[in-house]
């Protein structure tokens, strides 16, 4: 008995001098991993057109059905994006978004990057909805946080 008391105190005492891995998250935030994937852009380039084509490839792609695309067709009087078709309605349900990447592989405009961000906690269940609005993001601000993945943009 008094062995193995000796013993948990050892380990004890072995612990007790090392640094805490634990942070205070608010306040300290650990370094994200180069890769890492988090919540969805829609992005928008300088001259205020979007990149998607409104294709359905992104929402073909994604395993979970997270995202669901109603595409329109551009006119001369309102041109939304540079192709022939825009995203007219454009949803991301963030409850069955799996993170995968998949989105953002099968586009063939880059128009759909995940970004760095992680805080996406609500209290209401339609706060997982993104729209399109929700998610609109200038290039040059989907470039800070995505330098890794378009080094060509």
């Amino acid at each position: 008995m008094i062995l193995e008391l000796l013993k948990g105190m050892a380990t004890t005492f072995k612990h007790i001098f090392r640094k805490p891995v634990t942070v205070s998250y608010p306040e300290e935030r650990l370094p994200l991993a180069p890769r890492y994937r988090g919540l969805h852009m829609f992005v928008v380039n300088d001259d205020g057109m979007e990149r998607c084509v409104g294709c359905e490839l992104c929402a073909i792609a994604c395993p979970a059905d997270a995202i669901y695309i109603e595409p329109a067709e551009n006119t001369e009087q309102e041109r939304h994006s540079r192709g022939e078709r825009y995203a007219r309605l454009y949803k991301i349900h963030m409850l069955r978004c799996i993170f995968c990447g998949y989105c953002e592989e099968a586009c063939p405009e880059e128009a759909i990057v995940m970004g760095k961000q992680y805080e996406l906690a609500s209290y209401n269940r339609g706060d997982f909805v993104y729209g399109k609005e929700r998610l609109m993001t200038p290039l040059k601000a989907a470039l800070k946080q995505r330098p890794d993945l378009h080094p060509d943009w």
